[in-house]
């Protein structure tokens, strides 16, 4: 429940962040990690179809303003989730994209 508790509040402050900047220190050490395989790998990551079809229902019930409070914080998870790893796909892209030495 803690672990719960504390990852909702991040994601509160990770919405809160408007330039970046503290997302991209945490990520950093991660990306700064890859090598051409895992940053392939990552490139490639994609959330299996329960849990494609599961944001998809919640993004409609969000936009019709029927979300449950529960059901809020799931959809806010799974956004901050895709937001993170979008990052994270983005810094491998550019990994990749570097001249090889």
């Amino acid at each position: 429940m803690l672990a719960r508790t504390l990852l909702f509040g991040y994601t509160s402050l990770v919405i809160k962040i408007s330039n970046g900047k503290l997302l991209d220190r945490i990520l950093d050490p991660i990306s700064s990690s890859l090598n051409e395989e895992s940053a392939r790998k990552l490139i490639g990551l994609k959330a299996d179809r329960k849990t494609e079809a599961r944001v998809a229902k919640l993004a409609i019930k969000c936009n019709e303003g029927t979300l449950t409070p529960r059901e809020r914080r799931e959809y806010e998870m799974y956004v901050m989730i895709g937001h993170i790893v979008g990052l994270l796909q983005a810094k491998a892209r550019i990994l990749l994209a570097r001249p090889k030495q």
